[in-house]
């Protein structure tokens, strides 16, 4: 409960509050609307009590015109109101959504680690859109609701206090079984919101695996998984329903009961002549403004259960603390000439799993350092705690003699080239890929990072040279291909630091002769970190590290390492034989 105060004030203070203007704006037309509805019963009494008794056709007229004015009026509002609050809370959805985008890349790399990217997709394109119900019609039409029916209330206790009560008991029981379902809905809906994330998150993932589904005969396999995604997130819905058919059919049974209290009674009070015709009709239809604003509200209700649901994931994702929290990471660096040292640094993914355990080595401004080792010994760890993907859990990484936990990202990361075993590309041109890092590159700067790193190479074959549209991630080009694209783009970036994890691991031995050439120049006065399982692409390297299980086993230079014969000559001995 106190964590749905938190969040309803939330969506108050971030959402409603800056935009009171307007939702004043849109009370107003609601209310004016509202009052216009009830010229109706008021014009109906006056009808059968008064006009027609006294055959005054100049009233009538008069009644008449009153009544198609106040139409107008409803008319009018109802418009307006949708124009107003509608388009601005769609407005408001665009706004939250890049909001929440902005937030998650301001996130650690370790909550993308464990978090599906479609879940994620879900998080900014689904759980803002709730925000509608708030700042939309939603939160006003109740407002306005339970003013109509307020004054309705008045004007039926005037016409006889004995059948209003008798209509209260239903209305007011009515509510507390609204109340007690909605409770019992939002939870519901909030898991909803999990389950979809999760569904989605496979679907992503099977789309984007298709090859090897495919290649492994897997389909009936996902096919499977996901089938039991959609069946969970059908219970879910179910459970919902059952809930708002119980609410619906609630109001139906007690709202009708009424109905027939009213005849029973209104009939007793006419036949007495306690009650006039014209007061009985005014009655029924003060009596719909009273009820259908309920019903209405009920619907709204249901709906604003809903969004706060999908708000409360939004909340914690807006609260969440932020990779480069200023307050954390106070020094900015004027120039980083890019010395690197480690200094008894342990780091552990898991509380009480260390992964790596007291690291410690240089990597002077300019050097080439090495990282090799089995898989799983930590040399991936080493390079993202280098890049600040990662954060020592012991000791400390030093940049140019600063603490780098203390480093602003941005400043640092303006300083920071990757070329990853997968590197990432967009489903756009090669062109366009290159020039991620700057997008202002001059031409002059595009082409020497082309030639540099070989892509001229293959793009002078292509139809449309750097025009060309790779496909998404890259898929109609050759793994080389796809690695020449993202050293072009590390070398147009010009970075003083530069992390390779596995560079060369998906080239054939025509594109590694490329591509080492591109490398050399790439890495020339950079201080650069190089994981490679080809160990004849680092024999250039100023130092060696080895890896094993969290320890440097071995360092030095190729031939120091070789003359030692222990686990690198091992390496690359098998190497070279194979």
């Amino acid at each position: 409960m106190q964590r749905e105060k938190v969040s309803f004030s939330w969506a108050l203070k971030e959402f409603v509050w800056p935009r009171k203007k307007l939702v004043a704006i849109g009370l107003i037309l609601i209310l004016i609307k509202s009052l216009s509805g009830l010229v109706l019963p008021y014009a109906t009494k006056e009808l059968v009590d008064v006009i027609i008794p006294a055959k005054d056709f100049d009233q009538l007229t008069g009644l008449l015109i009153g009544v198609t004015i106040a139409l107008l009026l409803q008319s009018i509002s109802s418009f307006s109101l949708i124009r107003l609050l509608s388009v601005e809370a769609q407005h408001l959805i665009s706004i939250l959504r890049a909001k929440v985008q902005k937030k998650l890349l301001t996130l650690p790399i370790s909550y993308f680690d464990n978090n599906k990217s479609g879940a994620l997709v879900s998080r900014v394109m689904t759980d803002v859109e709730g925000v509608r119900n708030i700042v939309g019609t939603g939160l006003v039409q109740l407002i306005g609701g339970s003013l109509t029916s307020l004054l309705a209330l008045i004007l039926l206790i005037n016409i006889n206090p004995w059948m209003t009560l008798f209509v209260l008991l239903p209305v007011i029981i009515f509510g507390l079984v609204a109340l007690k379902a909605f409770g019992y809905i939002r939870p519901i809906f909030k898991n909803r919101a999990v389950i979809n994330a999760e569904v989605t998150g496979r679907l992503t993932e099977t789309l984007n695996g298709v090859r090897v589904i495919k290649g492994f005969n897997a389909e009936q396999q996902e096919n499977r998984v996901f089938e039991k995604g959609v069946e969970r997130l059908y219970n879910n819905v179910k459970k919902s329903l059952t809930a708002t058919a119980l609410v619906s059919s609630s109001a139906t049974l007690l709202l009708g009961l009424a109905s027939v209290g009213i005849m029973g009674i209104g009939g007793y009070f006419m036949i007495d002549d306690n009650l006039s015709n014209g007061d009985f009709l005014a009655f029924l239809l003060y009596l719909g403004f009273l009820i259908a604003p309920i019903v209405q509200m009920s619907n709204i209700g249901s709906q604003l259960t809903e969004a706060m649901a999908g708000l409360d994931r939004t909340q914690e994702l807006m609260e969440m603390e932020e990779e480069n929290d200023p307050k954390k990471r106070p020094i900015n660096l004027e120039k980083i000439t890019g010395g690197i040292v480690f200094d008894k640094v342990s780091f552990s993914y898991e509380e009480s799993k260390e992964v790596l355990h007291n690291i410690n080595f240089e990597a002077p401004a300019g050097s080439v350092t090495a990282l090799v080792g089995s898989s799983g010994s930590g040399k991936s760890t080493i390079a993202g705690l280098a890049a600040t993907f990662l954060n020592a859990t012991k000791g400390k990484v030093l940049l140019d003699g600063h603490d780098l936990s203390k480093v602003n990202l941005k400043n640092f990361r303006k300083n920071l080239g990757v070329v990853l075993q997968d590197d990432f590309l967009y489903e756009g041109t090669i062109r366009e890929n290159i020039l991620f890092p700057r997008p202002d590159a001059s031409e002059e700067q595009l082409q020497a990072a082309i030639k540099g790193a070989y892509v001229n190479e293959f793009t002078d074959r292509f139809e449309e040279g750097l025009e060309t549209v790779i496909g998404e991630r890259g898929v109609k080009l050759s793994g080389g291909q796809r690695q020449r694209i993202s050293i072009a783009r590390a070398l147009l970036a010009d970075p003083r630091i530069i992390i390779l994890d596995e560079a060369t691991s998906n080239l054939d031995t025509e594109s590694e002769a490329f591509i080492q050439k591109s490398l050399n120049q790439l890495m020339k006065d950079r201080t650069t970190f190089v994981i490679a399982h080809r160990l004849s692409t680092i024999q250039q390297a100023d130092q060696i590290l080895v890896i094993e299980k969290g320890n440097i086993a071995e360092r030095g230079s190729h031939d120091q390492l070789i003359a030692k014969k222990g686990r690198y000559y091992e390496l690359f001995t098998y190497q070279s034989r194979i």
